[in-house]
């Protein structure tokens, strides 16, 4: 389970895109996020609440809208 998304997640990561895949302690089921972690796919491994906050100082002007968790 899990393992086309983290191919593709791979193909991303190689290609320089920031790649976050969620930890297994915040996951329902760590399918997909465990097949990324184990293929390298994951440029950072975050729990749940902590990736918008990331996207957010990664893509908005100077982190605006971000929130510290």
């Amino acid at each position: 389970m899990g393992r086309d998304g983290a191919k593709g997640l791979k193909a991303l990561r190689d290609a320089g895109v920031l790649t976050i895949a969620q930890n297994k302690e915040t996951c329902v089921v760590y399918g997909m996020p465990k097949a990324a972690a184990e293929l390298g796919a994951a440029v950072e491994i975050l729990p749940l609440d902590e990736m918008a906050p990331r996207l957010a100082r990664r893509f908005l002007p100077n982190g605006q809208g971000a929130v510290s968790p």
